[in-house]
């Protein structure tokens, strides 16, 4: 007969709390062990989608005119993790990728004048991922497979 403490039907009446706290403990550690490399996976695969969306925003307006891709091939992606975290940097080693991206007013360290207007492709591209890459994650973490 279950206990009013105790619902294993088995109990006794006066037997204390039941607890299935080592099966729960058990299917977290489970999860926790396939967490993070799910994670890196799936930050790897946006790091990709995102550097992808750059460069098509790169060629041509509204975003900048890449009339060689020297400027679309730059970008790159880089993923690191320590074990904890998981980390994209995407980016480009050219020194043009800002003033595309923001345009530039004013003198230059030649002294040379402009007034060059923004070209954006990188935010724009970053505002497309963006909620893609949330609900996936969100997905990974509360759906689980």
């Amino acid at each position: 007969m279950a206990s009013p403490r105790n619902p294993n039907p088995n109990a006794h009446l006066r037997a204390g709390a039941h607890s299935n706290a080592a099966q729960i403990a058990a299917q977290l550690d489970v999860r926790a062990a396939r967490t993070l490399p799910e994670t890196v996976g799936l930050v790897q695969h946006y790091a990709m989608l995102l550097e992808t969306r750059i460069k098509a925003k790169a060629s041509g307006r509204p975003g900048p005119n890449a009339p060689t891709g020297d400027y679309r091939r730059s970008w790159t992606h880089e993923i690191a993790t320590d074990g904890v975290t998981v980390t994209a940097t995407v980016g480009t080693n050219k020194p043009q990728g800002r003033r595309l991206e923001y345009g530039f007013v004013g003198a230059d360290s030649l002294g040379r004048i402009y007034n060059q207007p923004p070209f954006p492709h990188v935010g724009p591209a970053v505002e497309e991922i963006r909620p893609l890459f949330v609900a996936a994650l969100g997905e990974s973490l509360v759906g689980g497979s």
